[in-house]
């Protein structure tokens, strides 16, 4: 069902879709790659792409038996000239870029293809991709992150709604460090100092910031959105966000569902530059949250909510 009829029609003639994807930050992590980082954005840039790409080309197969959306006709110029600043966008990273040089060749063939197909037969769709924040429903399907998003934390508290807090750890921190080479003996160690299991309970716990063994060089790759627990230091920097969803936008049929986190002491006039930024860098959508600017809000770095208000306090909120 359609909240109104004009919906209902727009929707039938114009059948717009909006598959997407969740998990971007576990996948960076457990790659080994810091989400601040060109290899990390490139990585996701191919990866959309070659799903958005894929997705047009089907749907101009289908409409080689179904027909077009309704729409189409009195759209067609526009829309294959769309098609082909993708094509476009695809043929920049292959050139400027060397890794990853499957997913560069399943990417520029998925577009090539999506625009042959769709100069003889149109499409079904409209639109295809549109990336969603996927917040509890990935809590449900296993992810350690949401959507296009880095982690929140390696340890991160959420707030229920029937009330108390749920302690959610980053369960692919494990898989990182086994790729980055470390041996059972010194994971085992450093998962024992992020989750301070030990008693008494050790400095550090809910950050790997400081953990035993981990090299100063791989501390990038666990970078989160804020500060990890009450020792943490180390963060993802707003502009970081902002140019990953710069990387991704261009295989996007629709906007990116995406929070730009920033620290609770960041001014009025970073974030009106964070917004010109986004408009300079072609995003369609950009939401800024400012750490603790909610009395309450879903996910915090630390269970007291002593600790919250002290961080509060020490700011400029």
């Amino acid at each position: 069902s359609y909240p109104s009829k004009e919906i209902a029609e727009m929707s039938w003639k114009f059948r717009p879709l909006g598959l997407g994807y969740a998990n971007l930050g576990t996948l960076l992590m457990v790659n080994g790659l810091p989400y601040d980082s060109e290899d990390g954005r490139t990585l996701a840039a191919l990866l959309t792409a070659v799903m958005c790409g894929e997705a047009y080309a089907t749907s101009a197969e289908i409409a080689s038996s179904m027909e077009p959306f309704a729409g189409f006709a009195e759209n067609s110029d526009s829309m294959l000239r769309v098609i082909g600043k993708h094509v476009a966008a695809t043929e920049h990273i292959a050139r400027g870029h060397s890794r990853f040089p499957e997913l560069r060749d399943a990417a520029q063939d998925a577009w090539e293809r999506a625009h042959d197909l769709g100069l003889r037969h149109g499409y079904r769709n409209s639109q295809m991709t549109v990336l969603a924040p996927t917040g509890t429903i990935g809590l449900l399907m296993d992810c350690d992150t949401t959507g296009v998003e880095p982690d929140f934390s390696v340890v991160k508290y959420k707030k229920l709604a029937g009330g108390g807090t749920m302690k959610i750890v980053n369960g692919s921190v494990e898989a990182a460090l086994h790729n980055l080479g470390y041996a059972d003996a010194e994971i085992a160690d450093i998962l024992r100092y992020m989750l301070g299991t030990e008693l008494p309970k050790v400095k550090g716990a809910d950050t790997i910031e400081g953990a035993p063994h981990l090299k100063a060089e791989h501390l990038p790759v666990f970078d989160c959105a804020n500060k990890c627990g009450e020792t943490g230091t180390r963060f993802i920097a707003p502009m970081a966000h902002i140019r990953m969803m710069a990387a991704v936008q261009p295989f996007i049929s629709g906007a990116i569902s995406k929070t730009v986190n920033v620290p609770q002491e960041t001014t009025v006039e970073e974030v009106e530059d964070l917004y010109v930024q986004s408009w300079r860098l072609g995003l369609k959508a950009v939401a800024i949250y400012r750490d603790n600017s909610k009395g309450s809000q879903p996910l915090n770095t630390a269970a007291d909510k002593n600790v919250v208000m002290r961080n509060i306090k020490n700011g400029d909120a």
